[in-house]
């Protein structure tokens, strides 16, 4: 029997409408009725939900049938797979942005640093694209839980790096202009440090609520 079936038989003997299951699960009329027909698969979280509204088991649902369980067990893991895969891609994703703006920061400063405009650009740079971005990558780090426990070294990594763009400020922009090499401004460490915290934090605390929320609406 497909899970398809199996799904329908455990509604119909619970006496529940698709409108109602759809109603307790959150999810379209529809989409209950793809799932019964076979035309796509529910996710796990969907199907430990439907073995308390329905009242039967897990066994039930996930066991009757060998190539049932073995399709599903498939869908499953190509699904997991899949979001992984999106998760290294997020990742990578953010990882050059980050750096590339940060790059692009301090050689534009280089390169527009004996132009009549450089002042503006640096104080632009320095108080405001910089601590912008390291804030806002670390509450997406935050809140999408990247790197786990690891994630709170980006606060090292991030104000090491303000420290590093530190050809990018007024006074730098003098120097450079008699000098090659503008040594890191180490004043920045704290405030590069305390923006990436805030972030991590703010997005820790993001990513806890939602759990929260996920958890109090599936009971």
């Amino acid at each position: 029997m497909e899970i398809g079936h199996i799904l329908k038989n455990a509604r119909t003997r619970a006496s529940i409408t698709q409108e109602q299951a759809a109603e307790a699960l959150g999810v379209s009329r529809q989409t209950i009725s793809n799932w019964e027909n076979g035309k796509t698969f529910p996710d796990i979280v969907s199907v430990v939900k439907m073995s308390d509204i329905y009242s039967v088991s897990l066994d039930q649902l996930l066991k009757e049938e060998s190539p049932m369980k073995q399709t599903y067990l498939e869908y499953l893991k190509e699904s997991t797979d899949t979001v992984k895969s999106n998760e290294k891609k997020e990742k990578l994703i953010l990882l050059c942005v980050t750096f590339g703006v940060w790059a692009l920061a301090v050689i534009a400063f280089w390169l527009l640093k004996d132009s009549m405009g450089a002042a503006g650009y640096t104080l632009s740079v320095t108080w405001a694209i910089l601590p912008v971005l390291f804030f806002s990558v670390s509450c997406i780090l935050g809140v999408r839980g990247y790197f786990g426990k690891w994630k709170w070294l980006a606060a090292v990594l991030f104000s090491v790096m303000y420290a590093l763009s530190g050809s990018v400020t007024s006074v730098a922009t003098e120097d450079a202009l008699y000098r090659s090499v503008v040594w890191p401004d180490l004043t920045k460490l704290p405030l590069g440090l305390a923006l990436s915290l805030a972030g991590l934090g703010i997005g820790h605390l993001i990513r806890k609520n939602r759990q929260k929320a996920e958890s109090a609406a599936a009971e």
